[in-house]
């Protein structure tokens, strides 16, 4: 179980070959196409500060060129930053030597690629060992770790195939697979699901989600899908340009979107199935017998619930059961509803 979460401190990416002499520039509001166009540097990253929860999953989203393949890239330094610091353990992995990266990328992280990354001419076990391999593991133990993790995976029986022998969706699961045998503290998913047909891409959410309740990795989760990053983030950090423009829980992000750019990301949201039932719960009153959902609860499943019983309201408890107050389908029709998006991108323009 992992311990420690990654911060990410005032961390800057300029692409170029004199990247550091610019720092200061873009820190005193040169912009990106000025860096570009007067100085040739492209500007990957400005002025990031993030804190990604140990156990939890970060999701960091954005459109393409916004700099979310850049910012993971960092974390295991496949990037050499320009300025910043990327911490971990109490350690600036910024500023390890090559001996102190090859153990930090060996033992303390994993990724899984969108494009598989699978090695052709190994089987499925192969695949999903070659990180124990690497690390001189016996093969008896290599391999008791890595059949543990493809039946967990769902691939139980196809050790032997080959990859070319595997659909989509099973390919990414060896991905996951092999990520998982490692043992690793930090899980780096770069668009890992981007390739996938879309029932077999909520199929493989639902697979991390199982396995993260029970591993609680600290896992790092890039997408370009509000869906998918509303699914699966603990916390969500969104891009543009290279700059973090809000982060928080998806409820932050649904409910009071920074400005315009969020506010169009997030109008045609379900927001049943983001805001939870302690949101929007009112004030108790009267008694608290009857139907009792977790202030967790989606308002979706909440008004499932109250459906399904006949009831007219429930009462929400928190963590340890105890009524923190109450939800009607009334409530939960105003708060599912409410265009806060929309709100938000009128206000913007106004």
């Amino acid at each position: 179980m992992a311990s420690h979460g990654i911060e990410i401190k005032g961390l800057y990416k300029i692409f170029g070959p004199c990247g550091r002499d610019h720092v200061d520039a873009v820190k005193s509001g040169v912009t990106k196409a000025e860096l570009n166009e007067k100085h040739g540097h492209v500007l990957g990253l400005k002025d990031i500060n993030i804190v990604m929860p140990a156990g939890g999953i970060t999701v960091v989203m954005g459109l393409s060129g916004s700099g979310k393949s850049t910012l993971i890239r960092h974390i295991n330094r496949l990037i050499e930053p320009t300025y910043g610091e990327v911490i971990y353990d109490g350690i600036d992995i910024c500023g390890m030597n090559q001996a102190q990266l090859r153990e930090f990328r060996r033992h303390k992280t994993a990724m899984v690629f969108q494009k598989f990354a699978l090695l052709p001419h190994r089987t499925v076990m192969e695949n999903t060992i070659y990180g124990l391999d690497i690390q001189g593991v016996p093969r008896t133990e290599s391999t008791k770790r890595g059949r543990y993790w493809i039946e967990r995976v769902g691939l139980a029986g196809f050790e032997n195939h080959y990859p070319n022998q595997l659909s989509g969706g099973m390919q990414q699961r060896v991905g996951l697979a092999r990520a998982l045998t490692n043992d690793a503290d930090i899980l780096l998913m770069d668009e890992a699901y981007s390739a996938l047909d879309p029932l077999i891409r909520v199929d493989m959410q639902t697979v991390l989600l199982d396995l993260q309740a029970e591993l609680k990795k600290t896992v790092v989760f890039i997408t370009h899908d509000l869906d998918e990053a509303l699914r699966l983030g603990d916390k969500i950090a969104i891009l543009r340009d290279g700059q973090v423009i809000q982060q928080g829980t998806g409820q932050d992000i649904v409910l009071a979107p920074a400005d315009s750019y969020i506010a169009a990301f997030v109008k045609e949201v379900n927001r049943g199935r983001v805001i939870k039932a302690g949101t929007v719960m009112r004030p108790l009153d009267g008694s608290a017998d009857g139907l009792r959902i977790s202030s967790q609860m989606t308002l979706e499943n909440a008004a499932k619930e109250i459906c399904e019983t006949g009831s007219s309201r429930a009462v929400v408890v928190d963590a340890a059961g105890v009524p923190v107050g109450m939800l009607d389908l009334q409530a939960i029709v105003a708060a599912m509803v409410t265009p806060a998006g929309s709100e938000a991108a009128r206000m913007a323009a106004e």
